[in-house]
């Protein structure tokens, strides 16, 4: 069963004017980590996240995505302790697909009718990163962190649904060696002094893949 996959960050002291600085540094530590070096969208939520946008701005993809210090600048304009500043950026990761879509020549060996051919490629996914005031949401920031990244589900991190072969593995260690080395950049990068990678259901991740690969039997 997937869950969703987040990463808290907390910074000692931080006020908020400091949490422009704080937010381009995490979004900047994407590109050299699989990601995309312009960010998406950005959107500005008052008091809580049951109220409408106060900001949106879509950039887009690619060449017409912000760059992080600029889209950051934009949606913090409107600075407020009550606010919460939520930006959109790529991140790519190793995905499995069941081949939908092949050539009859890209199909595997028939027994009864086609099979597809399992692929792996790298699929991107929009990854949200927050930075909170700290009255936003009745001080959320105290339990998701100055700044939260949401990384979606944990999927391809597991690939519970997958056998798991030596091809397999391969790509599901690549995506966890990607998500452990962008955890540390956007810690070092940003001067976190606390982090915390956790999931919406409470398990840890580290157990389940640990689990999944047979570590300790």
């Amino acid at each position: 069963m997937s869950d969703t996959l987040y990463l808290s960050l907390w910074y000692p002291n931080l006020r908020l004017a400091g949490l422009a600085d704080k937010l381009t540094a995490v979004l900047g530590a994407f590109a050299a980590h699989g990601g995309e070096a312009r960010v998406y969208a950005a959107t500005v939520w008052p008091v809580s996240w049951s109220e409408t946008p106060v900001f949106q701005h879509v950039w887009g993809r690619g060449e017409r995505g912000a760059e992080p210090h600029h889209a950051v600048e934009e949606a913090l304009e409107l600075l407020h302790d009550d606010y919460a500043y939520e930006f959109q950026i790529g991140w790519s990761l190793w995905e499995h697909e069941t081949g939908a879509g092949l050539s009859p020549h890209e199909l595997g060996p028939v027994r009864g009718g086609p099979i597809l051919d399992p692929r792996w490629v790298r699929e991107p996914r929009l990854v949200r990163v927050t930075g909170y005031g700290p009255l936003f949401d009745e001080a959320a920031y105290e339990q998701d962190g100055h700044i939260r990244v949401d990384f979606g589900s944990d999927a391809p991190f597991l690939e519970e649904g997958v056998e798991l072969d030596s091809v397999a593995a391969r790509h599901v260690e690549e995506n966890v060696r990607q998500l452990v080395e962008l955890t540390a950049a956007v810690e070092k990068g940003s001067g976190a002094t606390a982090r915390l990678l956790w999931s919406e259901l409470g398990e840890s991740l580290a157990q389940r893949l640990a689990a999944r690969l047979g570590v300790g039997n």
